[in-house]
């Protein structure tokens, strides 16, 4: 009985976030002509491989040796100017740049950085650096009058589009960055959109020394079309003759489900939560038994709780995965 009533307790919190969401969502409406936008911007995208829409630009990023926080100016462009500077808050260890570095990818709309600063100290305890890095229309990012993240995910799915990729380009800018310091390897401690952008990461950067997904966005199917914090988006796309299979045609870039992580999977945990909604447990699954040698867990949770970091940072540990 107690199990549940915590489940459902669990999912009407994960039902109130989705309403709250889906109430920012409705300031978006999507104008006349975006239907032939996204066609043409799928189209260019089929002609692209993985690595060729994840480029990088051959110059180094302009940065001094260890500043906290990093800023530099994105290679991929967007219409906010506040959104196209990104910034990387850096927390070395004792053993500064010649150690691994955990790279810390928030979720969508994330509410503070304060408990990443915690965690921060638990990786350095570990004899780890940390990086917190403020993803596409986040934090230090989100352009005057919008909320925190409002714009990362909507109905205009070229934006969306274009923010994966914008946040999987500045990551791999900044492991060539940090490379050129001395880090000799990477770990990747993401959740949600952040686990959806480590995902794809992880297709076309091979160094990742362990990789923990927490209630990562892998089925982007269910995202768009069924998740219940996306009603307004996918009642927009529908206005406008924008369908599944038109979005289908770009998964091979932008779908964690079409992919292998270069560093191979056997130091990878895939965490769920059992009364997810948004991330469900099926579909985290699933990409577990797409990466052979993977470790699938479940937390009794939503999406929107508490219990997945500390569950997965025991496993890490029980595992040996931060040994350097």
């Amino acid at each position: 009985m107690k199990e549940i009533l915590r489940r459902g307790v669990d999912s009407a919190l994960d039902l109130i976030m989705c309403g709250m969401m889906n109430g920012i969502q409705m300031r978006h409406h999507l104008p006349p002509g975006s239907r032939a936008a996204l066609e043409k911007y799928v189209a260019e995208g089929e002609k692209q491989t993985r690595e060729q829409y994840y480029a990088i630009p051959g110059d180094d990023i302009a940065a001094p040796g260890s500043p906290t926080p990093l800023h530099w100016e994105s290679p991929v462009r967007t219409l906010y100017p506040e959104n196209n500077v990104t910034h990387v808050d850096l927390y070395p260890c004792e053993k500064s740049w010649s150690a691994p570095t955990v790279l810390m990818l928030h979720a969508l709309m994330s509410l503070s950085d304060e408990g990443y600063k915690e965690w921060a100290k638990k990786f350095n305890a570990h004899g780890w650096n940390a990086c917190f890095i403020h993803l596409p229309y986040h934090y230090s990012r989100v352009p005057k009058g919008y909320f925190n993240g409002e714009l990362a995910i909507g109905p205009d799915l070229v934006r969306t589009g274009e923010g994966l990729r914008q946040g999987v380009v500045e990551l791999r800018q900044l492991m060539r960055y940090l490379r050129s310091l001395g880090c000799p390897g990477f770990g990747l401690w993401a959740t949600s959109y952040g686990g959806w952008i480590g995902a794809l990461l992880s297709y076309v950067e091979p160094d990742f020394r362990f990789l923990a997904l927490m209630s990562p966005i892998v089925n982007v199917d269910h995202a768009i079309w069924e998740s219940p914090g996306s009603f307004w988006l996918r009642s927009q796309l529908r206005r406008h003759g924008i369908g599944a299979p038109l979005v289908r045609k770009h998964a091979h870039l932008t779908s964690p489900m079409h992919g292998l992580p270069l560093n191979g999977t056997d130091r990878t945990i895939l965490a769920a939560g059992l009364s997810d909604l948004t991330s469900l447990p099926r579909d985290v699954e699933q990409i577990h038994k797409n990466w052979p040698g993977s470790e699938f867990l479940t937390v009794p949770q939503g999406h929107f709780g508490y219990r997945i970091m500390p569950e997965t940072f025991r496993r890490l540990e029980e595992r040996g995965l931060f040994s350097t």
